[in-house]
């Protein structure tokens, strides 16, 4: 019985310690826009401005664009120090299908537009600056108490299932990878203390 409970302790222990060994760097998934979502702002180009400013973006977050595919769409573009990214002829990625998610890989200022012609010269844009990866707490979603995921206009007679939103956690099979081993490991110690 002694050996049982030696045995029990042991594995708790074990598996406890294999949850400590998760990767820890944050990530966070900004919902661009907030309630608005990626539209024609109201405000013209003050509205993300204004959204970005009150957030802190990391390599490894994610930028969630809320829009219905045929009405809007989401490019990533590159800019000189003079020019206005809605004129860059240098597109990096484009996401014609709503809504979008788009994970940020590397650090420094990001541009995107809305490549419906007009869209971005009335404020449909986002300049944001991402800082390296240097944190270490939990996933969270970047969301203001207030506000919820923006639904797409009863206006455009779409069915929910023509714009499905992902689900909010990452199912990457790489987040268990150091669970794996270390559980196998705490099993056989059980098996041979």
């Amino acid at each position: 019985m002694t050996r049982l409970k030696s045995t029990v302790v042991v594995l708790a222990v074990m598996m406890a310690a294999s949850f400590q060994l998760q990767p820890t760097v944050a990530k966070t998934r900004h919902i661009v826009g907030d309630a608005l979502g990626w539209t024609i702002p109201p405000n013209g180009a003050a509205t993300y401005a204004t959204w970005a400013s009150r957030q802190s973006f990391t390599v490894g977050d994610t930028l969630f664009f809320n829009f219905t595919t045929g009405f809007h769409t989401v490019a990533e573009v590159s800019q000189s120090a003079t020019a206005d990214p809605c004129t860059s002829t240098n597109t990096l990625s484009l996401n014609p299908t709503g809504p979008a998610t788009i994970t940020l890989t590397r650090p420094g200022t990001h541009y995107y537009i809305c490549t419906i012609i007009g869209h971005c010269q009335i404020g449909q844009k986002l300049t944001i600056k991402v800082s390296p990866s240097t944190a270490t707490a939990p996933e969270s979603t970047a969301l203001s108490p207030s506000s919820t995921i923006a639904t797409p206009p009863s206006a455009y007679n779409l069915s929910p299932a023509s714009s499905p939103i992902p689900l909010p956690w990452s199912a990457s099979p790489l987040a268990f990878a150091p669970v794996v081993p270390v559980t196998l490991l705490a099993v056989t110690l059980a098996f041979f203390y």
